[in-house]
């Protein structure tokens, strides 16, 4: 590897010639405390800025290895270093001067959500083998940590014009970017409490998490959390919130590794409402759930809610095209005489969506719905007495949800956490009830049951249904296509939380709610090229192709989804959940039943 030296001379040699003499410059880099690659350069100043990794060794860094001693607290760690760097790099972003993105310094700045990345990753602890013991020898493990950093950036290339601006690049990458790595990537001591409490805290939301597999919970909400949040643009905690208070009813106690016991609402297995008035907190309350999957940062006010890591949030998504799904359990005898066990449709109605997603959540191994009524097909929900009564049941082709929510549990072990605000009809299937007030909790089961059993008899349709059993996931996705527009290449393009697009066709992500960030859709591009070029056949399963994905990230990690080694996008770790409801939605998916 060539030295700084070699690189700062190469930096003056093109100095002031056109802008792509900088791709001379690509490869590696030794530098005193650290090693550089430019793994990307850009081809123009107002192109996007040039991909730069830096690597620090694990025992010049000096942090001490119970940071990252177990794969928790690694991905709490590695997100904290990311925090870090951003924060330090802001203040020397674009102090280099020149056209376009010149001067630009920046990585991958997390939210509220703790998620693993592309952008940092720390080195494996590795175990080592050694003898103990003079007279006797005793053979024995030693676990050696190397820990080493690699930090993932962009730089914008300095250029006056669209020529080489030497100068300000080996400012960059010989002053501010050192300054950067030490103050980011070395261990202080005055960051040992912030990073020991993030290492513990990971280790406590684990022990939440096995909590919940052990005692039959699908979510726990600490008492003392803050749910609401800043605005409807902003994640973090809003001030003088209403702090969340358990049910007695509902209260249990979790002992924690680090924080001792702590109490709050266990939420079990079954079928869950959430009721109450208006503005009261309900969904707040399921919103904090929703994203109770993920591990969230110190100080967020959601540290302690913690949801099974499975859970889906369904809704209504008019539009969107469904591709072979098994509908029948809730759908059947449609007018058009459509095959409702190989369902297709381009453009969906709300309560036909639902009915997909749901069935398309169940093969992605969803072990929880967590359902707004506020968001879904007031007809696949439920069918009062009323409208039974004047329109025929064999005239209504849907099965409403409220009369599969009982089997869905008892056969296939799905919870449901719903929230209902209008209607009572769920108070009778329903194992327990809560009643948000002024965003405090309260049990009302009792209450809620007896008022449905007095209403019975004056409105509230009884709704019994034979279970259908399981539907059928026997879909198997053909390879994509290839336009020779593109020379057999993908392009991919994100653009935000809600879309990115293969070449030109875009994928809508609006109705996956539980996407938290912009590099998890960078992901499942990816995901969805890996999926189209590698595992889908016409003769595996979605399911089979998935788990070959699955298989491909375990050994390889999310970097193994690039199109390139040298040129790693910033990625973050989506759900398998999400990658089926990816899938689901790309309109040029193809089976071989078509």
């Amino acid at each position: 590897m060539k030295t700084d030296t070699d690189l700062r001379q190469e930096i003056q040699k093109i100095d002031r010639r056109g802008y792509p003499a900088y791709k001379g410059l690509a490869g590696g880099w030794k530098f005193r405390t650290f090693d550089l690659s430019i793994d990307h350069v850009q081809g123009d100043p107002f192109a996007a800025p040039s991909k730069v990794s830096v690597k620090v060794r694990g025992d010049r860094s000096g942090f001490p290895p119970a940071l990252y001693r177990s794969e928790v607290r690694k991905t709490a760690f590695e997100d904290g270093l990311l925090r870090t760097f951003a924060a330090e790099a802001s203040k020397y972003s674009f102090k280099a001067s020149g056209s376009g993105k010149s001067g630009l310094i920046e990585c991958t700045r997390p939210g509220q959500e703790i998620l693993k990345r592309t952008s940092c990753e720390v080195g494996p602890t590795k175990r080592t083998s050694c003898e103990v013991g003079t007279a006797k020898k005793t053979s024995c493990e030693v676990e050696q940590a190397s820990g080493d950093i690699l930090l993932r950036l962009e730089i914008g290339f300095p250029a006056n014009g669209r020529s080489v601006n030497a100068g300000e690049l080996i400012k960059i990458l010989f002053d501010f970017l050192p300054r950067i790595v030490e103050r980011a990537l070395f261990w202080h001591k005055e960051d040992e409490e912030r990073l020991t409490a993030a290492a513990e805290l990971a280790d406590d939301q684990a022990a939440v998490r096995r909590f919940l597999k052990e005692n039959g919970l699908v979510a726990f909400v600490a008492d003392g959390a803050v749910l609401p949040r800043e605005s409807g643009v902003s994640q973090k905690p809003m001030r003088n919130a209403v702090p969340f208070r358990s049910p007695e009813e509902m209260r249990v106690t979790i002992p924690l590794p680090n924080r001792g016991d702590v109490t709050g609402m266990g939420i079990p297995k079954g079928i869950t409402l959430i009721v109450g008035g208006g503005y009261h907190g309900k969904s707040t309350l399921l919103q904090a759930l929703e994203r109770g999957v993920y591990n969230h940062v110190g100080g967020d006010g959601r540290e302690l809610v913690i949801t099974e890591e499975t859970a889906v949030k369904l809704r209504a998504e008019d539009g969107r095209r469904i591709c072979g799904t098994d509908i029948s359990m809730f759908i059947n005898n449609l007018p058009s005489g459509a095959d409702c066990r190989h369902f297709y449709s381009e453009n969906a109605s709300g309560s036909t969506s639902q009915a997909a997603g749901t069935v398309e959540s169940i093969e992605a191994g969803c072990r929880t719905f967590l359902i707004d009524e506020d968001t879904c097909a007031t007809n696949f929900m439920l069918r009062d007495e009323l409208m039974a009564s004047v329109v025929a049941g064999d005239k209504e082709p849907i099965k409403p949800f409220i009369a599969r929510v009982r089997a869905l549990y008892e056969k296939e072990g799905i919870s449901t956490v719903l929230v209902a605000g209008s209607s009572g009809a769920y108070f009778h299937v329903a194992d327990r009830v809560i009643q948000m007030d002024e965003y405090v909790p309260f049990e009302i089961t009792g209450k809620a049951k007896a008022a449905a059993q007095e209403f019975d008899s004056r409105g509230a349709e009884k709704i019994s249904a034979a279970y259908p059993g399981r539907p059928s996931f026997d879909r198997k996705p053909l390879p994509g296509r290839r336009p020779e527009s593109h020379g057999g290449r993908v392009k991919s393009k994100v653009t935000g939380k809600d879309s990115f697009s293969l070449n030109r066709e875009s994928v809508d992500l609006r109705g996956v709610e539980q996407i938290v960030d912009r590099e998890q859709v960078q992901a499942l591009a990816q995901c969805l090229k890996v999926l189209e070029a590698e595992c889908f056949d016409g003769k595996r399963t979605v399911s089979e192709a998935l788990e070959l994905l699955r298989q491909k990230i375990e050994k390889g990690g999310l970097t193994s989804l690039a199109d390139s080694r040298y040129n790693i996008p910033a990625m973050a770790m989506p759900r398998i959940q999400e990658i089926y409801s990816c899938v689901n939605r790309y309109r040029s998916l193809r089976l071989t039943k078509e």
